[in-house]
């Protein structure tokens, strides 16, 4: 694998009497496009919360580009550029599509308000950049004819192909994708797999998905990490994955079946 730019080390997260994460090490590599998978209550996004500074982990380290990660908060991390999407969407469901990338756009580049009132006309091309660079982003996403629209009336696989357009309007390194495939018909999910991974190429991404879509992972990720409970029980090529009797265990309950045929 080449250089780890995102590392969990020995990572432990817990809730009252409950353990999120257990001791979880894991890393991603420059350039590479990874999956974590799992059944539901895996962890899977709890990692991504420690990693975006929403929860604080009890025991472990968490870096990335060879910087801890620990008490930094939402914004700093970002501003890193470790950008994550969400599983439950979070638009701006007022606002049109064009605004809700445009909002994260100023967020990174708008010139300070003694700029813009002392030097109106630079201010002036400063909006039309970050609109240009707006539309380029939809373009990318598909979602151009919508650009003037409410981004709350969009269909559901929509609002996440925006909440990608978002995210990378905030200049990502490392780009977190929580179930992008979530809401979307075979044909958009085969539409989405070629979109990511010509954006990673074009906007030079290292990238760790959570999908539950078997379709996708296994077609798109050149690595899978298998959480259960908080741990990793698995993890490699998606061939090799998907053939660990620990992975089917997890997911199908085999040995269960077994127990319970054989009773």
């Amino acid at each position: 694998m080449s250089e780890a730019i995102l590392s969990v080390e020995n990572v432990t997260l817990r809730f009252g009497g409950l353990t999120a994460l257990s001791d979880l090490s894991l890393t991603l590599g420059r350039g590479e496009l990874a999956g974590v998978i799992g059944p539901n209550g895996a962890g899977k996004t709890s990692l991504f919360n420690v990693l975006t500074g929403v929860y604080p982990v009890d025991n472990g380290e968490l870096r990335a580009f060879g910087r801890s990660l620990a008490g930094l908060k939402p914004f700093e991390i970002a501003r890193l550029g470790v950008v994550r999407t969400f599983q439950n969407i979070r638009l701006f469901k007022e606002l049109t599509v064009l605004d809700n990338v445009r909002v994260a756009l100023h967020a990174r580049q708008a010139p300070s308000l003694a700029a813009t009132l002392l030097d109106r006309p630079s201010a002036q091309k400063s909006e039309d950049r970050m609109r240009a660079q707006a539309l380029h982003l939809l373009s990318r996403l598909d979602l151009s004819a919508r650009a003037l629209e409410r981004a709350g009336g969009l269909p559901y696989g929509e609002q996440k192909r925006l909440e990608i357009a978002r995210a990378l309007a905030a200049e990502p390194r490392v780009l977190l994708l929580d179930e992008p495939a979530a809401g979307m018909n075979p044909s958009e999910s085969a539409w989405l797999k070629d979109t990511i991974r010509a954006l990673r190429g074009e906007f030079g991404l290292s990238i760790l998905l959570i999908e539950h879509d078997m379709s996708v992972v296994m077609d798109l990720c050149e690595r899978l990490i298998v959480l259960d409970h908080g741990q990793k029980i698995a993890e490699g090529a998606p061939e090799v994955v998907r053939k660990d009797p620990r992975v089917l265990e997890a997911y199908l309950g085999t040995k269960k079946n077994e127990k319970k045929a054989a009773s």
